[in-house]
């Protein structure tokens, strides 16, 4: 049954200063014309939206992308009957700056998207990754990992001007001294910037090197840490919800979440299997 209601909430990355993010269902609903002060990148999950943009009015149906961009006067209406359903991030002009610097390119600055309606699968899917990830986890290191990683697929895909990524570099010292770190202290709940100062590098420079040397990035690389630790105190036969907190998860649903995803099975059907 659909909600009779608009349904609204909003938030903010505490990790990335500026950025917000909304959740947001309405039924009847017309916002006037007006501006962000950041750029709107937004994905339609169920219904229909209409909006004023460059110009001219425009519709976003189910599974495009909404790029408004920042200072940009648009509105928005329901195109459908029913309303739409949508959630969407406002990163700041500042935010891509820093992320065109990351990529080599900082002549690049903040990108103009020209299409206020883009139909991309893939990015619309990784767009609905990072929305998820921001409502439900409090890992900061997989927050903005998946932050960074989607405005960067955003602009190399969807920018005006073509932006090539400059070749990820680090040092192997560098890069090892993370990896260590990530493996020594894997329970701690470190950010993608601390990581990043560690290696003297930019944080989205460290996400591509890291994952060009290891094949994962850094938030990957640390739950697969915890999920070995999780395994050698399930072994020993330490309690499930004990084994989820040394191990470095937010709670035991956490932990069987991850778990079953990288082995198959649950923690409680791998003790069984580890039985002697």
């Amino acid at each position: 049954m659909q909600p009779r209601k608009n349904q609204v909430n909003y938030s903010d990355v505490a990790e990335l200063e500026g950025l917000e993010f909304l959740n947001a269902r309405y039924i009847e609903q017309t916002f006037s014309r007006h501006s962000h002060e950041g750029y709107t990148v937004g994905v339609i999950e169920h219904g229909a939206q209409g909006f004023y943009r460059t110009g001219g009015e425009h519709t976003a149906p189910q599974n495009t992308i909404i790029l408004v961009n920042a200072d940009e006067i648009h509105s928005g209406y329901s195109a459908t009957e029913g309303g739409w359903a949508y959630r969407a991030m406002y990163p700041l002009p500042e935010h891509f700056v820093q992320l065109s610097r990351d990529l080599g390119m900082p002549e690049y600055g903040a990108p103009y998207f020209p299409e206020p309606v883009v139909k991309d699968d893939v990015l619309a899917a990784h767009l609905k990754q990072v929305f998820d990830v921001l409502e439900v986890s409090d890992n900061p290191l997989q927050r903005e990992t998946l932050v960074y990683s989607a405005l960067s697929s955003l602009m190399l895909r969807h920018g005006q001007s073509r932006l090539y990524a400059a070749p990820a570099k680090a040092s192997e010292q560098a890069l090892s001294q993370v990896k260590s770190f990530l493996d020594e202290y894997a329970t701690w709940n470190v950010t993608l910037a601390e990581l990043a100062q560690l290696a003297g590098m930019s944080p989205f420079g460290l996400v591509r090197a890291f994952s060009k040397a290891f094949g994962l990035p850094p938030h990957a690389y640390q739950i697969q840490v915890r999920l070995k630790r999780a395994r050698t105190m399930l072994k020993h036969g330490l309690p499930l919800a004990d084994v989820a907190v040394e191990s470095g998860f937010h709670d035991q649903s956490h932990l069987h979440r991850h778990f079953k995803k990288a082995m198959g099975i649950t923690p409680g059907q791998y003790v069984k299997a580890n039985r002697h």
